[in-house]
């Protein structure tokens, strides 16, 4: 509890007290009625002053009609109304209790804001304090991040946060990212290494290069995303508010029309007036309209499944977002680096006759041994990973345009490139690779050695994440790539994908983006998941734009509306099923709430209902409604 909570605790539990310690006296002993105001004052004022202050204040400032405003009315017009009939109508225990269990319900409902506010605010933590720089004399000080100019050189200790985005030079650690990816396994990192700031080194002496400055890290997007995301209201929050603003004033009204009108038409046909019994169910029937359980569990909800899904690595920049999301019917999905790794990796070793994989390996990484070419080093790396490095010196290196490369050591001669450098030199290469991707053979000592399958990788969780967003009632899954028609077609047969679009520029993507536009149904909403710089002018055009946020480009972060940490495509379904459970819960409490306030004003007007009920049909209904509301924080399972 904050200490403003301890403290309303503090006064419930004293006000209380006080209320026992009063009934014991007034049932052993009769008091003047003066008097019993008076005792009765006491706990009144220790509850309910803070109340008062905020209705006065409201009231000077034209501010009238709020939950603190009926909650006075109604507790000084019972108490009042108790005075004056000598406590046959209305009465002090009532006004007093009305007031007490509204605090209760306050209480109540800051404590599970509070704990719902902690889930995203927990995000806070990765805020770093400071960075290390080394000075001439190699001590370590302590320096502000927004002082780090980028190309600095920071050195992160064991259990500290990485403060900037940058680039390892030196040392070996594991980082903690669950607070930015809902990860729990730690990541090992090493020289050469990307990290971003946030993480946690867990083990390890760590040397960064810095890449950014520090307003433009990821922790700093991180923490503005949601910072902001209170600002983007759904439409069930912008409901409630224009509900609030006009339903207030009106149930005044008609509480004031219920205690004038009925005495009036009975004075006028020669009956008893009975002021008192009309005016005590006009203040039943104001206790009973306090609209806070609406004001306050429908934002509520919503805050709580932001929570709840940045707990899980997704950050949801709006709760109109996280509303848009439940009503997805169709999901567009950029390939590269989306559904597949975009990066380059051996899928596939085909030695010819007499010759080994390994073999194989080792002279396509000889030959490769200068490139920097992307294909180049996915081959160093999977021989480095499988032992097959050579350390034989290159006497000579040769680039052949547009073909390969060809190299000669001691022992051998080796040229490794595409079909065409193969065939010039008088070999027939395997021509029976079914699988896309790029194909370099290897030739080495005037024989054919076989060739090596270099592919972009599907991600493993992308099967899972389209099975999953089935089940989830996305009816259509539609993939959008500039890759040739054959790659797409391969990466769509093995995720289940029925639409794919190949070919496409970054301009062509919009086109079909607004095809799918005109295609989907009334109230249905269109999301495209992505990560390149390209796909920053489909994300900004559809309905919702999802991004893949630990690797993807800055501009389709910034474009987008729901960014996943850990750039895992499985993260959709989850949120789609976090989206669906607070909508319903969403609905649940407006029903409810709207449903016992209506019938409970309509057993006020005509009697029936008294102010126990009252205290019911507003400080119940709305602990009811938070409690529901609470469960947003409760990740759904698949």
């Amino acid at each position: 509890m904050t200490k403003k909570q301890k403290k309303t605790l503090y006064r419930i539990i004293a006000s209380i007290l006080l209320l026992i310690a009063l009934q014991i006296l007034l049932h052993f002993i009769e008091l003047p009625l003066i008097v019993e105001f008076i005792l009765y004052m006491i706990p009144y004022t220790v509850i309910g002053y803070d109340i008062l202050k905020k209705a006065f204040h409201g009231i000077t400032h034209g501010q009238v009609f709020d939950e603190c405003f009926l909650m006075t009315v109604a507790t000084i017009g019972a108490i009042l109304l108790g005075l004056f009939t000598d406590g046959e109508e209305g009465g002090f225990l009532e006004g007093v209790a009305v007031m007490l269990f509204y605090q209760i319900g306050e209480l109540f409902q800051s404590v599970a804001v509070g704990k719902s506010r902690r889930n995203i605010t927990a995000l806070m933590d990765i805020r770093p304090d400071y960075a290390n720089i080394e000075n001439e004399d190699g001590e370590l000080e302590k320096t502000d991040p927004d002082d780090v100019p980028i190309g600095s050189i920071i050195v992160v200790k064991a259990g500290e946060k990485i403060p900037i985005d940058g680039r390892i030079v030196s040392g070996t650690a594991s980082l903690d990212t669950s607070a930015l990816t809902g990860e729990s396994l730690p990541v090992s990192v090493q020289e050469g290494d990307e990290v971003i700031s946030g993480c946690v080194n867990i083990s390890g002496l760590l040397k960064i290069e810095t890449t950014r400055e520090f307003g433009e890290s990821t922790v700093s997007k991180i923490l503005d995303m949601v910072e902001n995301s209170a600002m983007k209201k759904s439409r069930s929050e912008n409901f409630i508010t224009k509900f609030a603003r006009y339903y207030t004033p009106i149930v005044c009204i008609l509480a004031l029309a219920l205690a004038l009108i009925p005495p009036v038409v009975m004075i006028v046909t020669g009956h008893d007036a009975m002021w008192s019994t009309w005016v005590i169910r006009a203040l039943t029937f104001l206790v009973i309209s306090c609209p806070c359980a609406l004001v306050i569990s429908i934002p509520l909800s919503f805050f709580a499944g932001i929570g709840a899904a940045s707990k899980s690595g997704i950050l949801v920049k709006g709760s109109n977002y996280l509303e848009a999301l439940s009503k997805t019917g169709i999901i567009a999905f950029d390939k590269t680096g989306t559904l597949t790794k975009g990066t380059f990796e051996v899928a596939r070793i085909a030695p010819a006759e007499g010759f080994s994989s390994e073999e194989l390996v080792k002279y396509a990484a000889l030959a490769e041994k200068y490139s920097d070419h992307p294909i180049a080093l996915s081959i160093k790396k999977y021989a480095a990973e499988k032992g097959c490095e050579s350390d034989s010196e290159i006497l000579e290196d040769e680039n052949i345009p547009g073909k390969g490369v060809r190299i000669r050591t001691i022992a051998h001669e080796i040229h490794a490139g595409n079909e065409s450098l193969i065939q010039s030199i008088g070999f027939t290469p395997i021509s029976d690779i079914d699988h896309p991707g790029t194909v370099v053979h290897v030739a080495c000592n005037d024989r054919y050695a076989g060739c090596i399958l270099i592919s972009d990788v599907v991600k493993p969780t992308s099967a899972k994440a389209i099975e999953g967003l089935r089940s989830s009632g996305i009816r259509r899954l539609v993939m959008l790539t500039g890759d040739r028609k054959e790659s797409a077609d391969h990466v769509a047969k093995e995720l289940g994908l029925t639409e794919y679009r190949s070919g496409l520029l970054p301009g062509d993507k919009v086109d079909e983006v607004e095809k799918l536009i005109r295609e989907k149904k009334a109230k249905e909403k269109l999301a495209f998941v992505g990560d390149g710089i390209n796909d920053a002018p489909v994300l900004s055009r559809v309905d919702i734009g999802i991004a893949m946020g630990a690797l993807g480009s800055d501009a389709a972060i910034e474009s987008a509306d729901i960014v996943l940490m850990d750039d895992d495509p499985a993260r959709i379904a989850l949120a789609i099923r976090i989206s669906k459970k607070c909508l319903r819960i969403v609905r649940q409490n407006i029903i409810f709430a709207i449903g016992i306030k209506i019938a409970f004003l309509i057993l006020g007007a005509f009697g029936i209902a008294n102010m126990w009920m009252a205290i019911f049909a507003d400080v119940g209904v709305m602990v009811l409604a938070v409690l529901n509301s609470i469960r947003c924080l409760k990740v759904p399972r698949a």
